[in-house]
């Protein structure tokens, strides 16, 4: 780590970021729910800039307001101007190089990581990645305040639902699902021949994903809860093989489900779809294909190598 630079400086950036954006929002007489949307971000603002030093009684009270404030829609972005002519000319001018400053981010990332940590080197890359798109455009700093904001109101609350999902895998894993769902299946299947063993642990992979949008959140779940009784220690499977085509077939609960927010919700958001299901029925005939690949490698390979 480099001295005197730590993660938490750059989290309270981005926390500083957040809350610029709810000000600018509480100060817009125009929007539909000013108010509310300006107290969700600012209660996100200080979750990230300081929760770290909150007690977490209170961060957690303060993430459940948000979530009210979510589900009674007092959320939502304003309409945006298209910005006219003047803004489509502007783009055209750009073309692709305005994705030059976005290869920064991976890159310095990557380089850095052998220096000063990979977490702190995404930060750094993040800002060489700002500065460069600053000095392309030709904007002024404040612009990342407005443009920033402009993007952040419209992905809305989508933006911490795989956060926070996250979270909810670790509340599993500690509270025993895990336990449980070997219980129900061993009770409800016949675990003990091979192909079941597969079925159930992939199936369950796919289901927990669609609940929870997160594939390493099902992952300890049905891994602790179905791979290893059932697979490796009943029939003698292999541990790398059970446990990496296991992922993949969690990501393809990913492809089919509205809980994994980034990959299906927010896209539509951005491209103004007028389906809210349109990237999911895009997915879901691959994401079938996949998953019974997936079947059929595991039950050749798991138990032969």
């Amino acid at each position: 780590m480099s001295p005197g630079l730590a993660l938490e400086h750059f989290f309270l950036l981005v926390g500083l970021f957040v809350a610029a954006v709810a000000v600018r929002l509480a100060g817009n007489p125009a929007h539909p729910r000013r108010w509310g949307s300006a107290g969700f971000w600012l209660l996100l603002a200080i979750t990230i800039g300081a929760g770290k030093y909150l007690p977490a009684e209170l961060v957690g009270w303060m993430v459940l307001v948000m979530g009210l404030l979510v589900a009674t829609k007092q959320v939502a972005a304003p309409h945006f101007p298209d910005g006219g002519a003047e803004r489509q000319a502007r783009a055209e001018h750009l073309g692709n190089r305005v994705l030059w400053p976005i290869l920064l981010v991976p890159g310095v990332a990557i380089a850095g990581s052998f220096v000063v940590g990979s977490q702190i080197a995404l930060g750094i890359g993040c800002l060489a990645g700002l500065a460069a798109a600053l000095w392309l455009t030709k904007d002024a700093p404040p612009a990342t305040v407005t443009e920033g904001g402009r993007l952040l109101e419209m992905l809305g609350w989508t933006l911490i639902l795989p956060q926070s999902l996250a979270g909810l895998g670790g509340i599993f894993a500690k509270a025993g699902v895990g336990e449980e769902v070997a219980k129900i299946v061993a009770a409800a299947l016949p675990v003990a021949h091979p192909l079941v063993a597969v079925l159930a642990y992939c199936g369950g992979m796919v289901i927990f994903t669609v609940m929870m949008g997160n594939a390493f959140a099902a992952f300890p779940i049905m891994t602790l809860g179905v791979g290893l009784p059932f697979i490796v220690r009943a029939n003698g499977g292999d541990a790398a093989i059970m446990g990496t085509l296991g992922m993949l077939s969690g990501y393809c609960g990913t492809l089919v489900t509205p809980m994994a927010a980034n990959f299906n919700l927010v896209p539509v958001r951005l491209l103004e779809l007028k389906d809210d299901w349109a990237v999911i029925k895009a997915q879901a005939p691959f994401a079938a294909a996949i998953w019974t690949f997936n079947v059929v490698v595991m039950y050749v390979c798991v138990y032969r190598f």
